[in-house]
């Protein structure tokens, strides 16, 4: 398996970011900003809390409204000239035509990754669950959570509902709270110029790519931003 980190890996944006003030401008107002819901937080709010907080703003939405939008930014978003990650994304290629099963694990939501995970042939997608009422109404609040460590949790329990070993597997991030996903496979790729992420690269022989941003590019053939790279073919787990 090839396990992608999306913001900053896969796209240039941080999603959740860029889906808020896309939703901001859409409801002319009628949304907190951004701002406003960072300070909902409170003062030194952890990474976490904040990513709390930005739930709690979706709470009264209607599940199938938050995925229209979801849709209509990820269209909007896709044309930009900086939208992604050329290199990450040819690597995901590359996985995928030498039969990996290739999972994107990210601290966004369905809204925002499923048109992106649809359009990379992802074949499985570990994300932040929102829950929901009968109604189907956002509450507000969190099925299950998706950054730092709960990543390689969710990594871990995947390797074992299917039965592939850790040391096969080959996981890319961009951030020091991608570590511990980094850490629970056997090949580790660093996307960009983390500190923390470069160290333990050059401590532990990890691979490295740029994070230049650059445009879609369709069903272009792998290498298209970086260096093309071949892996060794494995039965696909579709």
């Amino acid at each position: 398996m090839a396990f992608f980190d999306v913001d900053e890996t896969l796209i240039s944006a941080k999603s959740m970011v860029a889906f808020h003030d896309w939703r901001f401008r859409q409801a002319r107002g009628a949304l907190p900003s951004l701002d406003e819901v960072v300070k909902s937080a409170g003062p030194g709010a952890s990474r976490a809390e904040l990513n709390r907080a930005y739930y709690r703003a979706f709470a009264g939405t209607a599940v199938a409204d938050l995925a229209a939008a979801g849709r209509q930014w990820y269209d909007e978003y896709r044309r930009g000239a900086h939208a992604f990650v050329p290199a990450a994304v040819s690597a995901l290629r590359e996985h995928a035509a030498a039969g990996h099963l290739v999972v994107l694990v990210s601290g966004s939501h369905h809204a925002c990754l499923d048109p992106l995970a649809e359009e990379l042939g992802a074949d499985r997608l570990l994300c932040t669950e929102l829950r929901a009422d009968a109604a189907g109404r956002l509450t507000g609040e969190l099925a299950r959570p998706m950054i730092g460590p709960a990543k390689a949790e969710a990594v871990r329990a995947l390797l074992a509902e299917t039965g592939v070993e850790a040391r096969d597997c080959f996981a890319y991030g961009d951030h020091s709270s991608d570590l511990p996903l980094l850490q629970s496979v056997g090949s580790a790729t660093v996307v960009g110029e983390d500190p923390v992420l470069l160290g333990h690269a050059a401590r532990e022989g990890w691979a490295r790519l740029p994070a230049s941003a650059g445009r879609w590019h369709g069903d272009a053939g792998a290498g298209q931003g970086g260096a093309s790279r071949s892996f060794p073919r494995s039965p696909s787990l579709r």
